[in-house]
């Protein structure tokens, strides 16, 4: 198969889809990997990197996606790559379509194959390839959210950690699955006092049983919200429907409660967001105020460390990738369940739940398109 990695052009991006130990390991299997010029430069990996492992270099955008069957991305493409998307060309990306319709509009329009790494989903219901990049979101939501909470950005002007004499900060965190788990890490590491909250007992006494003392659970439910929010400084929004819109767990009217430098961090923005306030923002222009409340809402965190994120992205996609190019999508998704529930939107039709939902659109089951 030819396999087609364009450099990520979403603002401040620098992640690219495969390593060149990724490349390498298609290039084995008999695979052509184009590269576009420059694309890994961001993450820390030359045009020479890829070349010395057999993959080729193209200048352009346009190029690679002309002679690509699959296009491995780490973003959903962004409006100037609609037009050069292709009729039955497979795409291995990030989506998220129930965050924004006129992508899903343009991927029905241009009869494409979508295969969205967040909706490929394990027996158990973990999200293999989501899984990464939750782990990196989680830990840098604490990071971003310390560093907001200083006062020349606005913040309250506490220290999660504390020192001698001074009470550590309080962390909110909404959903104790890998985001929220790994916010509970961060911020527990850095001496916080930490609540983290779910509406699955049984996820709760997990959280109960392996963090640490400074690390306690409650059931997530509106009331109990509305009673934590008023005394914590950081509150990370954790919330992931696979394939669809994040309930407003934080509504507008809650920030009158919130003490003024209060910051919020939305992970799940880039879905939706489950704080009705937050709107994605860049790592240029990274946070906004509302009530005298920091909204931290990048939507794509781990693109702010592409070197960690690039090699634990490739990690988890490339035995997927294989299976792709190996198989062609079609055999590979009848053989695989867990390709077969990545697939979104398909040669016109949308054949995932979430996405027709959240856009009131026709539904195709997908083992109509796999026929």
């Amino acid at each position: 198969m030819i396999i087609g990695v364009p450099k990520e052009i979403k603002n401040n991006e620098n992640r690219i889809a495969l390593t060149p130990g990724g490349a390498l390991e298609l290039i084995k299997r008999g695979h052509t990997v184009y590269v576009q010029q420059g694309g890994g430069v961001g993450s820390g990996f030359t045009d020479a990197m890829y070349e010395k492992v057999g993959a080729t270099i193209l200048p352009t955008i346009e190029e690679v996606y002309s002679i690509a069957e699959m296009i491995m991305k780490v973003k959903e493409p962004i409006e100037s790559e609609y037009s050069l998307i292709k009729k039955d060309q497979l795409l291995f990306t990030y989506f998220h379509f129930a965050s924004y319709e006129p992508l899903t509009h343009a991927m029905i329009k241009n009869g494409s194959v979508c295969l969205a790494y967040e909706t490929v989903e394990r027996a158990d219901r973990s999200l293999p390839l989501l899984i990464p990049m939750s782990e990196v979101a989680g830990r840098m939501a604490i990071q971003e959210g310390a560093k907001y909470l200083e006062k020349p950005v606005k913040g309250k002007g506490v220290l999660l950690g504390g020192v001698p004499g001074v009470p550590p900060g309080k962390v909110l965190i909404l959903g104790g699955g890998v985001v929220g788990t790994q916010a509970a890490k961060m911020a527990a590491g850095l001496g916080a006092q930490v609540t983290i909250m779910d509406v699955s007992l049984a996820r709760l006494r997990y959280l109960n049983d392996v963090m640490p003392a400074n690390v306690v659970t409650r059931f997530s439910n509106e009331m109990n919200i509305r009673e934590l929010i008023p005394t914590h400084d950081l509150i990370v929004g954790a919330v992931l429907i696979p394939g669809a819109k994040a309930p407003n767990l934080i509504t507008r009217d809650m920030l009158k409660d919130m003490q003024p430098g209060t910051v919020l961090v939305d992970v799940a923005v880039d879905q939706g967001g489950c704080i009705e306030t937050c709107r994605p923002t860049t790592h240029e222009d990274p946070t906004f105020i509302i009530d005298d409340v920091v909204h931290y809402c990048v939507a794509n965190m781990p693109g702010a460390v592409p070197y960690t994120s690039t090699i634990a992205l490739t990690n988890a996609t490339l035995p997927y990738a294989i299976e792709l190019a190996g198989k062609g999508w079609k055999k590979a998704c009848k053989e695989n369940a867990e390709l077969r529930l990545g697939l979104n939107v398909v040669e016109g039709k949308v054949t995932y739940k979430g996405v027709s939902e959240a856009f009131d659109l026709p539904y195709t089951p997908v083992e109509e398109v796999l026929v």
